[in-house]
Order: C-alpha cells, then sequence, then structure tokens
C-alpha cells in the first residue's frame, strides 16, 4: 500500500527528548516494564503461520470469533477497521488490508494525582498487558492460517492508532488529541493487529462526544502547557464524523510532558460521562477529580524534524 505525502511522520521521540535537553525523568519502575517490552515483547511479535489456512465463509463469523478471542484475553475493547493510505506513518509501506483494533482501559485510581508516578507507571503497564493480547492475538490468526502483523502500542509502529480506532467504532476524538469511548471515557490504551484474514468491518459511531468536547473546555482550562486549543483547526482536515480536528500544540505539550512525569493531566481531567468511567469495581476509595500538580511550563520547542502539522497557540 503505497503512502500519501500528506500523511504524517512516525513521531520522532528520540529527536523531540534531544530537542528538549532529553527525558528529564527517572521511574525505575517505568524504566524496567519498558525494558522487559523491548527484551521480552519485542522478540515475539513474529511468528510461524500454520500451513493449513482456515476457510473463511463469513467474514462476519470470523470477525465474531476475532473479537471474542480478543476479549477472552483481556482487552477492554475491540474493533475492526479497513487500512487506508491515510492511516499509514509517512515513509511507510504495508500490505495488510485490515486492523484489529485492540483497547485496554488505565485505572482511575492511578490517576487520583496527575502527573504522578501511580499515573506513568499504571500507563506502562497496560502498554504491556495490551502488548500481550495483541501479541497473543497474532498467534491465534496466524493459527488460522493467515499471517498477520503486530502493531505494538508503544514502539515504531507502522499506523496510526487512533484514526483507526475511531473508524472501529471506539468513540470520538476529543479536544486533547485522545478519543472518548462513550463507557471508558479517554482512559485507555490502544494496540493492533494488522492482517489480510477476511474480516467484516465496524464503523464510526456518533455519540454526541464531538458536540460535548465543543462546550466543554475542562481539559483546555487545566492543561499546565497552554497546548490545548480553543477552536478546532481546519487546516487540519477532518475526522471521521466530517468536523474539523482540535489539534494540540505539540511545541508547548512535549517539553512539559518530557520533564513532568509525563503529563496526562488532559485525560482525568475530562468530565464526559465521569460518573460512569471514573467508578472503581473493585472497591477501591476514589475522588470524582483528580489532585492536579500544575507547574510553570518550560518554553515551547519546535525541533527542525520531520513532524506534523500542528498550531502554536498563543505564541
Amino acid at each position: 500500500m503505497s503512502q500519501p505525502t500528506n500523511s504524517p511522520p512516525a513521531f520522532s521521540w528520540d529527536a523531540w527528548y534531544a530537542s528538549v535537553g532529553g527525558r528529564q525523568i527517572s521511574i525505575d519502575e517505568v524504566d524496567a516494564i519498558l525494558s522487559e517490552i523491548r527484551e521480552y515483547q519485542y522478540p515475539k511479535f513474529d511468528g510461524e503461520v500454520n500451513k493449513i489456512k482456515v476457510e473463511v465463509d463469513s467474514p462476519e463469523q470470523i470477525s465474531l470469533m476475532i473479537k471474542k478471542k480478543a476479549f477472552d484475553l483481556g482487552a477492554d475493547e475491540v474493533g475492526v477497521a479497513l487500512i487506508e493510505p491515510s492511516d499509514v506513518y509517512e515513509g511507510r509501506s504495508i500490505h495488510e488490508k485490515f486492523a484489529i483494533v485492540v483497547a485496554k482501559k488505565m485505572l482511575w485510581r492511578a490517576f487520583q494525582e496527575s502527573p504522578s508516578k501511580e499515573s506513568a507507571i499504571e500507563c506502562l503497564k497496560v502498554y504491556f498487558t495490551l502488548g500481550e493480547v495483541v501479541i497473543q492475538l497474532a498467534e491465534f490468526i496466524r493459527s488460522l492460517g493467515y499471517p498477520c502483523k503486530v502493531e505494538h502500542p508503544i514502539g515504531d509502529s507502522d499506523i496510526l492508532h487512533i484514526p483507526l480506532a475511531l473508524k472501529a467504532g471506539f468513540g470520538e476524538l476529543g479536544r486533547h488529541g485522545s478519543i472518548i469511548h462513550p463507557k471508558m471515557g479517554p482512559l485507555f490504551r490502544l494496540g493492533s493487529v494488522i492482517t489480510n484474514l477476511p474480516l467484516s468491518i465496524d464503523h464510526p459511531i456518533d455519540a454526541g462526544i464531538a458536540a460535548f468536547c465543543d462546550i466543554c473546555k475542562a481539559c483546555r482550562i487545566y492543561c499546565p502547557a497552554i497546548a490545548i486549543p480553543d477552536e478546532r483547526s481546519p487546516e487540519a482536515g477532518k475526522d471521521h464524523l466530517g468536523n474539523d480536528r482540535y489539534v494540540v500544540d505539540t511545541g508547548r505539550c512535549f517539553p512539559y510532558f518530557a520533564k513532568h512525569k509525563y503529563c496526562s493531566i488532559c485525560l482525568p481531567v475530562c468530565v464526559y460521562n465521569h460518573k460512569e468511567w471514573a467508578k472503581d469495581f473493585e472497591g477501591h476509595q476514589t475522588k470524582l477529580f483528580p489532585e492536579l500538580h500544575m507547574e510553570i511550563p518550560p518554553d515551547p520547542v519546535d525541533p527542525d524534524v520531520d513532524k506534523h502539522w500542528y498550531p502554536k497557540l498563543k505564541r
């Protein structure tokens, strides 16, 4: 599949960290999980494909089977989307037609303070457990006789998880640039398996979330980096519902993110359906609004690297 010139490049983590003086956070538990992902999970991305191929009479039935398997493996949401050129990072090429998008929610109890060591660790824990889900789901698909490729939630991905998840019906794009799910809110992470196994695709939903975001400005108000916009950006193109996109000022966001425990304030302050997704169903005592640690933001940084377009807000 060829890549159009208007697709965004993959995010250059090393270049962006270098532009702000390096990663200025040291959390031993986070570093340990990152090492485990790289050393334990990355080698498991590939595997043998069963030489006996299961014949697919019904893409709908095989899709249901794949989704059930994903849920059995621990997924909190799963959907199927057709991969289009705009879903592939600039400079990459893939040959798979379908993305099986998988989500795993993060625990609200870990975001009682934000940013915090606990919220950073929770994010990495979910990256690892979600990685296990997509790795095992890929193994299952190969056992059916079909090649596939793991697109891990953290690492060097070929595809853009968020546009595919929107097409798979996971929710709508929030003002903060993350998907808001009707039941999980914004506190979840995404991974994918891409394949040519014939599948029935899901479709975008309109749950009124985008309209809600147009009124609510909680994430913008509480963003310590002043990186979240008041208005949508026509220059950024349309979302899956035809709305102009909200685009975060990465040059403001990333320097703060790199310095303050991988800041995630915009997610736990989201109030969409908050009393539902912020419940702790295991009985832990939690608050409805996090304790925020908002520091004076560093100066914006716009490194001279290939990067997606973003607005320069209030600067």
